[in-house]
């Protein structure tokens, strides 16, 4: 009963068996679903692996309880690690009290010597602000002395005569001019007692350092060379940076200018003597009064020295002054900012207009030298047209200097009155000669050629306008310049060979004058600046050869017996009444025109000849040929209008004849009076018979 009762136990829904079955149902289920690829499965695999156990019944049976042993024995070990960590954490326990104690022991202590050291680290911490305070004051006045205070180095270069001028000293001239203008801001301070004192030292530096400046270079002006090109660099850098003085720099360039004026004016009579004052003057060359013989060349020589020396003299300061630019116009209007009270003029420094007055100093003695010299050898001179060589000469060299050194300077001056003296003794020369001509010219050549005082005349102006045309005169003013000369030359003799020709009878007193006009308008012709007075010439040429053309013209109406009948014809009108007239006109009766017919015949063959005769003294061929052309075209004119005039009257009294046949005709009664006027026109013979010459026939003749 009681097996039946365990089986229907077990058996039961709830009974042990079916728990069972189901608890091993539950494993089963969990095992099959847990995945290999779970970490902690695959680690509890490894750990069996580790085993290397075999898979009995008995080590199933007792593999939980090796497993929970094992981990009672790791859980044993671990506490007892944790037993040693433990105690040596009380050990760390009580070091870190038995430091917690010391520390504060040091705490007490440190602050018990913080309170006994405090003042000591108060005072040592003003030490230190103070000692960086001194450093930067240090640093500060370092600066200031290197800026502003001058070492008695720089202060014995600056001032000191026995130290050179060299860059050094222009580096501390500058810092020095640097300090003084710096100073300026030192004067903005509260503090002005500084700045003041700064800047009156710096003043007396500046001053000192001038000073010795200012007296180096007049030590260097007496011996500088300026014909040599390498001239000092350091003489034009003290030049520029002496001209921030200007009373000093103007009172160099006076000491400079009287030296130079001395040293030219010696240098000029040695050219001219071969000898000077100066015993390093050696000259190679012919002294200039060689030539004095020769007042052109003389002059010359001296006047080209004059134009060498000046070219030189500007190159030379050129390179001296303004070779670098503007800077001594530069320091000199610095100057006048420092020195107002400076006596240079306000206006702004003209640094060439400068240059131009210096070279004018500097040749002063030369120019009144020259003066005196060219002024005794233009006196000396007799010959009209080496006086005005000599002027022309002079202008040539005044023209030239004039871009050099102006118009205002005293070379110049000099070359206007040494211009103006060779004029006014070329003027009286010509006075004199004057006078000589016209009490020489007296009478005209017998062959009416031009008087010999004429030819030299023209020889003389010849040469004159040479010297004028070689000149820099310009083409457009030259005839006015050149007039004066042709009025002391030229016109007295042509004016007296008018007055002759007044004497004479026609036609030599127009051969005469155009002769001498001839001959001055054939030396006039290649100077281009001579056109009036050629104009002039052609006038009076014109006016003559036109008295000639009449003279020739009056010649062929008299000699060839046309002048009567002309004479009768011109006061004759185109009328019928004074065409019939012609043939009562005594000079057309039959034996007088006959008459002038044979006249005429026998004028014909040599007319030509006769007319060219009358000219013969007369020197321009050509021209006499022009005037008897002329003439002879005249005459033929003359011819053709008589032609007409006769050729008129023979057709009128051709027509009357006419009339009188028909009233015949007509009317059979005639009166007495026609009868007699037919029997007029019978015995009537025609003008053209009586002088039959034709006018073609009169030029062919007189071509």
């Amino acid at each position: 009963m009681s097996q039946d009762f365990s089986e229907n136990y077990d058996d039961r829904p709830g009974g042990p068996a079916s728990q069972r079955s189901n608890a091993l149902s539950n494993k089963l289920t969990g095992v099959l679903s847990i995945s290999y690829t779970d970490s902690e499965i695959r680690d509890a695999l490894h750990l069996l692996d580790l085993k290397k156990a075999q898979n009995t019944p008995n080590l199933r049976r007792r593999l939980r309880l090796d497993l929970q042993k094992e981990v009672i024995d790791c859980n044993g070990s671990i506490v007892q690690d944790f037993g040693q960590v433990a105690e040596q954490l009380r050990r760390i326990g009580s070091t870190i009290s038995s430091l917690n104690t010391c520390c504060e022991d040091m705490r007490r202590q440190l602050a018990a010597a913080r309170r006994e050291n405090g003042p000591v680290l108060d005072e040592a911490s003003q030490l230190l602000a103070q000692r960086q305070d001194l450093e930067k004051k240090k640093q500060l006045l370092d600066a200031f002395n290197k800026h502003f205070v001058l070492s008695d180095e720089e202060l014995r270069v600056l001032t000191a005569a026995a130290e050179p001028i060299d860059e050094h000293f222009f580096a501390i001239l500058a810092k020095v001019k640097q300090i003084h203008s710096d100073c300026r801001v030192l004067l903005g301070s509260e503090n002005q007692r500084l700045g003041l004192e700064l800047m009156d030292q710096c003043s007396g530096y500046l001053n000192n350092g001038y000073q010795k400046l200012y007296r180096w270079i007049q030590k260097e002006f007496k011996t500088l060379d300026l014909e040599n090109p390498q001239i000092n660099a350091f003489i034009r850098r003290s030049l520029r940076t002496l001209a921030e003085r200007p009373a000093l720099f103007e009172n160099c360039l006076d000491n400079f200018a009287d030296a130079r004026e001395h040293i030219l004016t010696d240098s000029f009579y040695a050219a001219l003597t071969g000898s000077s004052t100066n015993q390093n003057n050696d000259f190679m060359m012919k002294p200039i009064e060689v030539h004095a013989h020769d007042a052109l060349r003389y002059i010359g020589d001296m006047l080209a020295w004059t134009h060498s020396t000046t070219v030189s003299e500007r190159e030379a300061l050129e390179s001296l002054f303004i070779a670098e630019g503007d800077e001594v116009a530069k320091g000199i209007q610095a100057g006048r900012h420092s020195e107002p009270w400076s006596s240079l003029d306000s206006e702004s420094f003209d640094g060439r207009k400068a240059l131009s007055n210096l070279v004018n100093r500097n040749m002063a003695g030369v120019a009144r030298a020259l003066r005196q010299r060219v002024e005794q050898a233009i006196q000396g001179q007799n010959d009209p047209v080496v006086v005005y060589r000599i002027a022309n000469l002079i202008n040539f060299y005044r023209v030239t200097l004039t871009k050099l050194v102006g118009a205002d300077s005293s070379v110049m001056e000099t070359l206007a009155h040494l211009a103006e003296s060779a004029m006014r003794q070329f003027e009286v020369l010509q006075s004199d000669n004057i006078g000589n001509v016209q009490a020489e010219l007296t009478q005209p050549p017998s062959d009416l050629s031009v008087p010999e005082v004429l030819e030299e005349t023209l020889t003389q102006l010849r040469a004159l306008m040479r010297s004028f045309e070689s000149s820099l005169a310009p083409i457009e003013s030259g005839e006015e310049e050149f007039h004066p000369v042709l009025s002391q030359t030229l016109k007295p003799v042509l004016d007296a060979c008018e007055n002759l020709s007044k004497n004479l009878e026609m036609p030599a007193s127009h051969i005469f004058l155009l002769n001498c006009h001839t001959a001055t308008k054939k030396t006039s012709q290649p100077f281009d600046f001579l056109h009036s007075l050629i104009e002039q010439i052609d006038t009076s040429t014109e006016s003559s050869a036109t008295k000639l053309v009449d003279y020739q013209h009056a010649f062929f109406l008299h000699v060839s017996g046309l002048h009567p009948l002309l004479t009768a014809l011109i006061p004759l009108s185109d009328s019928t009444e004074d065409v019939v007239k012609i043939s009562t006109l005594p000079p057309f009766q039959p034996p007088a025109l006959k008459e002038a017919s044979q006249t005429l015949d026998d004028f014909l063959p040599s007319a030509m000849m006769d007319a060219l005769e009358n000219l013969k003294r007369l020197k321009d061929i050509k021209l006499a040929d022009d005037i008897t052309s002329e003439a002879a075209d005249r005459f033929c004119e003359d011819f053709e209008f008589v032609e007409g005039r006769l050729a008129a009257a023979d057709a009128m009294v051709g027509e009357n004849g006419e009339n009188g046949d028909r009233s015949d005709e007509v009317e059979d009664e005639g009166s007495q009076e026609k009868s007699e006027a037919r029997q007029r026109k019978e015995d009537a013979v025609l003008l053209r018979e009586l002088y039959p010459r034709t006018s073609g026939e009169i030029r062919v003749l007189l071509s």
